[in-house]
């Protein structure tokens, strides 16, 4: 049992962070519920992190790891870029299967809005996310799976607000799941820049 506290990783200690927020919000977590998850003692965690604080800039930091890596490896899972975005966007929100847990990390976002440190990582993994976007909307257009002409650029911002927006909505009519609403909300963004026989091929499946 002497060794268990050095054989945990850090990135488990901030994955059960993650979980821990989900179920209490950011402002609900302490070091002894995150410590208590991954079978250590809270003084382990002040040795490793310094105070709540220092372990939830390091969960800050690294999801803005994680947000760069992300596009990487769903573009090696799929085939077509625009399932490959469809991913991009749903894997991240994927553990806030309820209305409540989408709550308690959005309150975690409303840090990242009012501190400078916690916005730094923030504003990372959007700008991260915005140009894994626009570059697998790049491809698909290549890959004729959006009609010639269309605005990447454009296209792009609108994608980054669905997913911005589709959440709340979603956590107030409790419609489905998150998953379903994203992608049923990506959809109707795509849909227009179709090229014809993409239609025909959707009617037809």
């Amino acid at each position: 049992m002497a060794g268990r506290p050095r054989g945990v990783a850090d990135a488990v200690i901030l994955r059960a962070a993650a979980d821990v927020i989900g179920r209490v919000g950011p402002v609900g977590l302490t070091l002894a519920l995150v410590a208590r998850e991954v079978g250590l003692v809270p003084g382990t965690l002040v040795q490793r992190f310094g105070s709540k604080r220092g372990l939830l800039l390091a969960l800050a930091e690294q999801s803005a790891k994680n947000a760069d890596t992300l596009s990487g490896r769903v573009r090696e899972e799929h085939e077509s870029p625009l399932e490959a975005l469809a991913a991009l966007i749903v894997e991240p929100m994927a553990s806030m299967a309820t209305p409540e847990t989408f709550a308690n990390h959005l309150a975690f976002l409303c840090i990242d809005l009012t501190d400078p440190q916690f916005r730094h990582h923030a504003l990372t993994i959007h700008q991260a996310q915005g140009r894994a976007v626009e570059a697998l909307l790049a491809e698909s257009l290549i890959a004729g799976e959006l009609r010639t002409g269309t605005d990447i650029a454009a296209l792009a911002r609108s994608v980054q607000a669905i997913i911005s927006g589709a959440g709340l909505i979603w956590a107030l009519d409790r419609q489905g799941t998150l998953v379903q609403r994203l992608r049923q909300e990506l959809d109707s963004v795509l849909s227009p820049h179709f090229p014809p026989h993409r239609g025909d091929d959707l009617e037809e499946s």
